[in-house]
């Protein structure tokens, strides 16, 4: 089987995989890992590669599906699932963002927090970048707040989480509360938070999403929801397994699969 994963680094990817190598291997296939770099060309790349190689399936953790994508995996000679995003076009697994990044704001407006900024990342990815915005925006409009709160995207590290927030503090000096799309964009706040001199979580409270492992190391520990990645990648291997195994037809209804999540409660709000 042919697995293409945007960054073989990132936390979440690495629990997916282990997700999908335990189902593979118990079945006595290989896992062929292909590493993206973020990169939706190198998965385009991959998506032919790996057609040309006789896989007997394609698993495709996606950064973004663009329209040369959904054409690529429509056209696929082999079984293909899609893990993260949400496809209309072939079978998918996928985690429930808007409703997570939802109730993480709603933590910190019911903590009191008024003065609310949000970290996030690019919107063609549809799942982390536009979904969970939208989760934000339902959770102020819900509790009867502008939801055109002050906002900076960030790339996928701690890095990017600090440069932003730091852009958001000579806009917000006052601000309270910080929701981010991810954990390590939210150690990133933190850091810049602190350093600006504000106290954790007594003058500001921030929140993450991912549940990744630094979480749990950092002081205050960090409000989150944890994703079932393990669960998602093994669900993707085994609906794989299933349509090689019924030789997969074009008539066979379009299978998509929301896993839930758990808020997990800590220091940090």
């Amino acid at each position: 089987m042919g697995f293409i994963v945007p960054k073989i680094s990132s936390d979440a990817v690495s629990r997916v995989t282990a997700g999908v190598t335990q189902v593979l291997s118990q079945q006595g296939y290989l896992c062929l890992l292909a590493n993206t770099d973020d990169d939706p060309q190198q998965e385009l790349t991959y998506l032919d590669l790996f057609q040309s190689r006789c896989v007997a399936g394609i698993l495709l953790m996606a950064t973004v599906l663009t329209p040369r994508h959904q054409e690529m995996l429509r056209q696929c000679s082999v079984p293909v699932v899609v893990i993260g995003q949400r496809s209309q076009n072939v079978p998918c697994v996928y985690h429930d963002d808007f409703n997570a990044a939802r109730e993480l704001m709603d933590c910190l407006i019911q903590r009191g927090r008024r003065k609310l900024v949000y970290i996030g990342v690019t919107e063609l990815d549809v799942a982390v970048g536009l979904n969970r915005r939208q989760g934000v925006r339902a959770a102020l409009t819900q509790a009867g707040l502008d939801p055109d709160i002050p906002t900076r995207q960030s790339s996928f590290t701690v890095e990017g989480g600090r440069a932003a927030m730091e852009a958001l503090l000579e806009e917000c000096p006052d601000v309270d509360g910080v929701m981010c799309a991810t954990d390590l964009i939210a150690l990133g706040a933190m850091e810049a938070l602190r350093e600006a001199g504000k106290r954790l979580p007594e003058d500001v409270s921030v929140a993450g999403i991912d549940d990744s492992w630094a979480g749990v190391h950092v002081s205050p520990k960090l409000t989150t929801a944890h994703f079932y990645y393990e669960d998602c990648g093994a669900e993707a291997a085994r609906l794989l397994l299933s349509m090689a195994d019924q030789k997969h037809r074009d008539d066979t209804p379009v299978r998509q699969t929301m896993l839930g999540y758990t808020v997990v409660r800590r220091e940090s709000v």
